[in-house]
């Protein structure tokens, strides 16, 4: 296995914004980083499921990947708008009394994540499979995946918190922002 290539795919992919990832900033800003933990856990636990469930599957994708990717992307699309819209109409005036970044959120979120879904299908069979497709080696490389993907997932949770502050003086102005990342991301998916 080319391990550099490996690791750069993992971090470009992973830490880049993301759905998960703009999600977990927006709950830091809204919620704390307490509340972004359990999400991150959960978000955590889901992409280390989702990465099981492609190197188990792998064969079968192979086949089933052209209409699985239509599906998601038609999914996760509406789920980023819907999450955009609910970023965006957030009243800024009024504190936020329900919590919608939970840890069972953050695992489901995983599922109906392109970005997600798409790294997790192409990572093993390009960079691990055609060079040891052996138990160990997958079961290796799935933990190693997962432990980037915390890694980048408690990155945004400390870079909300940092900025927690100015994120909140500008309440609406972020949200807007995020919203239209999310947008963006949703629009991204089809190109």
């Amino acid at each position: 296995m080319e391990i550099t290539s490996f690791l750069i795919y993992c971090l470009i992919a992973t830490f880049t914004p993301g759905p998960t990832n703009i999600v977990i900033l927006s709950t830091v800003h809204r919620f704390g980083a307490k509340q972004a933990m359990e999400y991150t856990y959960g978000a955590t636990l889901g992409f280390g499921l989702l990465l099981v469930i492609s190197a188990g599957l792998n064969t079968m994708l192979l086949t089933v990947i052209p209409k699985l990717i239509l599906v998601m992307q038609v999914i996760g699309s509406c789920y980023m708008f819907y999450l955009a819209y609910q970023l965006y109409r957030t009243d800024t005036s009024k504190p936020a009394v329900t919590q919608t970044a939970t840890f069972i959120s953050g695992f489901l979120m995983q599922f109906f994540n392109p970005k997600v879904v798409l790294f997790t299908i192409t990572v093993i069979p390009t960079f691990v499979i055609p060079y040891d497709s052996a138990i160990s080696a997958l079961s290796i490389s799935i933990l190693a995946i997962t432990v980037i993907g915390f890694m980048a997932f408690t990155t945004w949770v400390l870079f909300g918190t940092i900025f927690r502050d100015f994120l909140q003086k500008h309440t609406k102005t972020v949200n807007v922002m995020m919203a239209l990342f999310l947008a963006y991301a949703a629009v991204m998916v089809w190109m």
